[in-house]
């Protein structure tokens, strides 16, 4: 392809966007670029603290185990108080608290403390989603998604450089710069975000539409399996970083070989999310979520015939293209199935299948490996992986269309209007 043709079809993937989705997708990377404590927070625990692998583990439950929590309040506050206000508390709790981290030295109070940052981090997810929905038209919903999960990607994948270099010199001092980097998060949706969170109007009759509250998630047969079928989705794709280190470490591979094979995802995320999502975008969902949960599944059970590095590095290629296509057509399909009023504690749930995945994975991956041997590990990756599969093609037949945002008459490009003061 030549140099315009480059230029034209990177103009076609980021054109027809609201410059709010802009500001927010600005907010997603400057908050993923600074993930120091995801990184970092094992090593800090046992190398500069000099805690037992263990506890390290503990306080990484107990992070995972905010998240849970959090998932389903943020999701409530998002309908609640409204996209902009949930940002704006979790985004500032979690820059004290992250800061706040870095002064622990009391096992006690460091996990009491990562307990704290796993729950405020973890709240601004489903505001994020909801608002982002809010505020792009559905038809490029996808292409939004995919530009999000790439903002992620890519800042998480300069974040983990930088990281090691600031670790180097100060553990405090990644503390700090990632309380620094939520705090102009924060600054950024005070500045440029307005409120998204659409006014709830009346049914024909002229009744106030029904309050969606977390029974009606739960009620809603067709959205719990979306949210089943993610956690099984999820604890496949975290195997990348929970059950191949360990495999590749039982099988005599070194750290440093295990961070080239694994820098093949996220290089291949930065490279192909954008291309590829512009292949997918208009293609039938239910047929990509299949496609992509046989090629998770079965990405990771080839894990089992690995012997090289290189072999690693080709079943890394193959899930991670079932990564870049199920993150923005899931997203997409839970958008579709939530009710516009609803889309905080819809998005919640959603998230916490996430959360309750990261909880379950490394358990998962140790008590397969220990008893059974790696081998095992990847074949039920690859039998969760068909399961997934067959739930995606049950659950979308005869899925019909959506209908337009109000739910009537209104386009599906009509800006949502601003949700009252007192509600």
């Amino acid at each position: 392809m030549s140099i315009a043709g480059v230029r034209r079809a990177v103009r076609e993937s980021v054109s027809g966007l609201p410059r709010e989705f802009w500001w927010l997708w600005t907010s997603t990377l400057v908050n993923r670029l600074g993930a120091f404590v995801a990184t970092f927070m094992a090593l800090y625990l046992t190398l500069e603290r000099g805690y037992s692998a263990s506890y390290a583990g503990l306080v990484a439950a107990l992070h995972g185990l905010g998240g849970v929590v959090s998932s389903l309040g943020g999701g409530v506050m998002a309908d609640r108080l409204g996209r902009r206000p949930t940002l704006l508390i979790a985004q500032t709790s979690t820059a004290l608290s992250v800061a706040l981290l870095g002064f622990m030295h009391h096992p006690v109070a460091i996990a009491a403390v990562a307990f704290l940052v796993g729950m405020t981090s973890n709240a601004s997810r489903p505001a994020v989603q909801a608002m982002m929905a809010d505020i792009v038209r559905p038809e490029d919903r996808v292409r939004a998604f995919a530009l999000n999960y790439w903002a992620i990607n890519l800042g998480f994948a300069i974040s983990a450089a930088a990281a090691g270099l600031i670790a180097e010199y100060s553990y405090l001092a990644g503390f700090l710069g990632e309380a620094a980097l939520t705090l102009t998060c924060a600054v950024v949706v005070f500045a440029k975000l307005p409120e998204s969170r659409p006014q709830r109007g009346t049914d024909a009759a002229g009744a106030h539409e029904p309050e969606t509250r977390l029974g009606t998630v739960l009620r809603d047969g067709r959205y719990m399996g979306v949210v089943c079928l993610s956690f099984l989705i999820s604890l496949v794709f975290m195997q990348g970083s929970v059950g191949l280190p360990v495999a590749m470490g039982l099988a005599g591979f070194s750290p440093s070989d295990y961070g080239l094979v694994i820098a093949v995802n996220g290089v291949l995320i930065v490279a192909l999310q954008i291309p590829v999502t512009r292949f997918i975008e208009h293609r039938d969902p239910q047929q990509l979520l299949v496609l992509s949960a046989l090629l998770a599944g079965y990405g990771f059970g080839l894990t089992a015939f690995a012997g090289s590095l290189g072999v690693y590095a080709l079943t890394v290629c193959v899930w991670t293209l079932a990564e870049i296509i199920n993150s923005p057509t899931q997203m997409g399909l839970v958008v579709r199935l939530s009710p516009v009023h609803g889309r905080g504690r819809y998005q919640g749930m959603y998230t916490m299948s996430w959360s309750v995945a990261a909880l379950v994975a490394p358990l998962m991956a140790g008590y397969t490996i220990d008893r059974f041997g790696a081998g095992w590990l990847w074949g039920s990756c690859a039998a969760i992986g068909t399961v997934a599969a067959a739930g995606y093609w049950l659950l979308m037949r005869g899925l019909r269309e959506p209908r337009t945002e109000s739910g009537a008459k209104a386009p599906a490009d009509s800006a949502p209007a601003p949700a009252p003061a007192d509600a």
